[in-house]
C-alpha cells in the first residue's frame, strides 16, 4: 500500500475516533499531496511516489519546527505546544533520522573519497552527504557533523 493510500486510511480512523488535532494533521497532508500531485501535472485523483509523499510530510514538518520557534521566541507557548503535539503526529509517518554516530562514518567517507581537508569545501562535502542520505538524515545534524570533522 502507497504511503498516500495509507494517510488517507489513517484520516478515515482518525475520523472514527474522533481525533481532531490527528484528523487535522492528516487532512492538512493529504490536501497537500493532491495540490502537489496537481502540480505535478497528474490532476487531483494523481498519485504520488512514496518519496514525493515523504517530501510532503518532511516539507510540512520542517514548517511546524519553525513555527515552534517563532512562537516560542513570540512568547506564545500555548500555540507552539499547538504545533509541538501536531509535529509529533507528523513525525510518525517519517522514517527514523539517523543520528549523529550514524553520520559521522558516512561523512569521514565522503571526506577521503572527495579529498576535502578544508572549511572552504564544507559546502560541497555536505551536498554529497546529504545526496547519499537523502531523508534518512537531518540537514543541520549533517552540517554538524560536517563542521566539527573539519575543523
Amino acid at each position: 500500500m502507497s504511503l498516500q493510500l495509507d494517510l488517507r486510511e489513517k484520516m478515515k480512523d482518525a475520523m472514527r475516533a474522533k481525533d481532531s488535532v490527528r484528523l487535522s494533521v492528516i487532512r492538512g497532508i493529504v490536501a497537500t499531496c493532491t495540490n502537489e500531485a496537481i502540480s505535478k501535472g497528474r490532476g487531483p485523483q494523481g498519485e504520488l511516489t512514496d518519496d514525493e509523499t515523504l517530501a510532503v510530510v518532511r516539507r510540512e514538518a520542517k514548517k511546524h519546527k519553525d513555527s515552534i520557534g517563532q512562537y516560542e521566541a513570540g512568547g506564545r507557548p500555548e500555540l507552539a505546544e499547538s504545533e509541538q503535539a501536531e509535529l509529533v503526529i507528523l513525525e510518525t509517518f517519517l522514517p527514523s533520522q539517523m543520528s549523529v554516530n550514524e553520520i559521522r562514518p558516512v561523512v569521514e567517507a565522503k571526506i577521503k573519497a572527495l579529498g576535502v581537508t578544508d572549511k572552504a569545501s564544507a559546502g560541497k562535502l555536505t551536498g554529497a552527504v546529504m545526496k547519499e542520505l537523502t531523508g534518512r538524515a537531518d540537514g543541520a545534524l549533517v552540517k554538524q557533523v560536517v563542521e566539527s570533522l573539519l575543523s
